[in-house]
């Protein structure tokens, strides 16, 4: 199996990216129901190939470019092996001392390498907050937000209140951009909570102006204020919210303000990307994905809390058969989450950031950004698209000028070939293609051989568009007029124009 991993990924460039199967395909290639008899392995590892492999999509391609990177490397791999052959659930301190005491460690390390403030560290806070690994950044805002609306309820009612909590509950809203990924929406529906989608500025950003406005307005409704999610790095566009604006607002007004960095987290590593950051010292909560781009792979999220008293308010319970004789001395983690149980998750954690060091992983975010400006200069160059909205980090949306339906036929034909993989975003309106460097494996030779597809695809997504128009026939004396291969005399120019420059460039 090792042979085979450590094979496949040093040719995975040679493999399509994007599967091309229908939904169902894997169904009619297996049996019906499960084997009586015991299998070789060999004939397993044969449908491995045979049957799965032409329906994977391979994240971990240079030429994946779709949603955000989801990283490997053989440290973290060799990390979870070892963790997978130990087999702990660290649910409490007792159940596993390492898995526990591992975590507070790396989550540590993690805060001090993006610059959070000590009160988000289990070393600097005197035992209030800390770092724990959640599974996924959907699950540590859907945790931020219960905790929130337990200390939202504890307060109203402490304040001479004897109404039931379900009352409190039904009162209480939420806010977050409406560039705020779709997990936030998600955590609204579970926890029964009002969510506020507050419109973005001309950057995509949420401002102070907008939240202010929208607290006040509610609270004349009577209603409870009582969490915002800001993000950092958006989905969309890998937009920032602005956090010290937001901040002191939330303090100001009682808010629990969690902070979701999922992608753009993993950057703060280089300092020269921290002012992003600026604001984050009022916040409740933050996490991010180091298993998106930092190269430890899913799942894996990172999540600090200022008060981990307001975690075990909402998550505690207590039988006997899960106390044990350092209960209370010692960190039990299963009530800073919502399952019990938890994997051994920080040794691959701890594997990554001691194989790379932190210049290590600076080094690799920084080409990254390099590649990504690197195509979008390539799109500025070509003007029959634009970049509707700025690019940070390692992402780059881009359309073709003019209606979406153009933009939406040109990702459509570059998904089909499968030679690249692209998603798309709406940006205000605009239908636009995200293009995310993900892969440690790419180049500049695989970003140059990117950008030739899309402006050939793109050629003839515009070719076919302007032939399906209704044509009127302009007489001129006696004669039509014409251009080669019946071009529009805008696109043939372009076109002359474009094969110039691309023989220059590759040059």
């Amino acid at each position: 199996m090792i042979d085979y991993i450590a094979e496949y990924l040093e040719n995975i460039r040679s493999r399509r990216v994007f599967p091309e199967v229908k939904p169902g395909y894997l169904r009619s290639a297996v049996p019906d129901s499960a084997p009586l008899e015991p299998e070789p392995w060999d004939n397993i590892m044969a449908d491995v190939e045979s049957i799965i492999m032409p329906g994977v999509t391979h994240w971990q391609s240079p030429h994946m470019h779709a949603y955000f990177p989801a990283l490997n490397s053989y440290p973290s791999m060799l990390g979870d092996m070892l963790a997978d052959a130990i087999n702990c659930l660290g649910f409490t301190w007792a159940s596993s001392p390492a898995c526990t005491e591992l975590e507070t460690v790396v989550t540590d390390w993690v805060g001090k390498m993006i610059g959070l403030p000590a009160a988000f560290l289990h070393s600097g806070s005197r035992g209030k907050g800390g770092g724990v690994i959640q599974t996924t950044s959907s699950e540590a805002t859907l945790v931020a937000l219960l905790a929130g609306r337990t200390e939202a309820i504890k307060k109203y009612k402490t304040n001479g209140s004897d109404v039931e909590d379900a009352e409190v509950s039904s009162r209480l809203v939420a806010y977050c951009s409406d560039q705020a990924h779709s997990s936030v929406e998600k955590a609204g529906i579970i926890g029964l909570i009002k969510m506020r989608y507050l419109e973005s500025d001309v950057f995509l950003s949420l401002g102070g102006g907008e939240l202010k406005e929208a607290i006040e307005r509610d609270r004349r409704q009577g209603l409870i204020p009582f969490f915002l999610c800001a993000t950092l790095g958006t989905t969309g566009a890998c937009a920032f919210d602005n956090l010290d604006q937001l901040g002191p607002i939330c303090e100001e007004e009682g808010l629990w303000l969690h902070v979701d960095a999922a992608y753009a987290g993993t950057a703060f590593i280089c300092p020269e990307f921290r002012h992003w950051l600026k604001g984050v010292e009022y916040a409740s909560s933050i996490a991010f994905n180091p298993s998106k781009w930092m190269m430890v792979h899913f799942d894996c999220t990172t999540m600090w809390v200022k008060n981990s008293g307001s975690l075990h308010r909402t998550f505690n319970v207590d039988p006997l058969y899960l106390q044990h004789e350092n209960s209370g001395l010692a960190i039990d983690y299963m009530h800073w989450q919502i399952p019990l149980s938890k994997r051994f998750r920080a040794l691959k954690l701890w594997f990554v950031i001691r194989k790379y060091g932190i210049k290590g992983l600076q080094k690799h975010i920084r080409e990254g950004v390099r590649l990504a400006a690197k195509f979008e200069a390539l799109v500025l160059a070509d003007n029959r698209f634009e970049i509707p909205a700025k690019r940070h980090l390692g992402l780059v949306v881009f359309r073709l000028i003019g209606e979406n339906i153009l933009t939406e036929r040109l990702l459509k034909r570059l998904n089909s070939k499968g030679n690249l993989h692209c998603v798309p975003a709406s940006l205000k309106g605009k239908y636009v293609i995200r293009f995310t460097v993900t892969s440690p494996r790419t180049t500049v030779d695989d970003i140059v051989k990117d950008w030739i597809e899309i402006k050939n695809t793109a050629t003839t997504v515009l070719v076919e568009s302007e032939e399906a128009k209704p044509r009127a026939k302009v007489p001129l004396g006696g004669k039509l007029i014409s251009y080669q291969n019946n071009l529009p005399k805008s696109l043939f120019v372009k076109n002359i124009f474009l094969k110039n420059y691309e023989q220059k460039f590759m040059k």
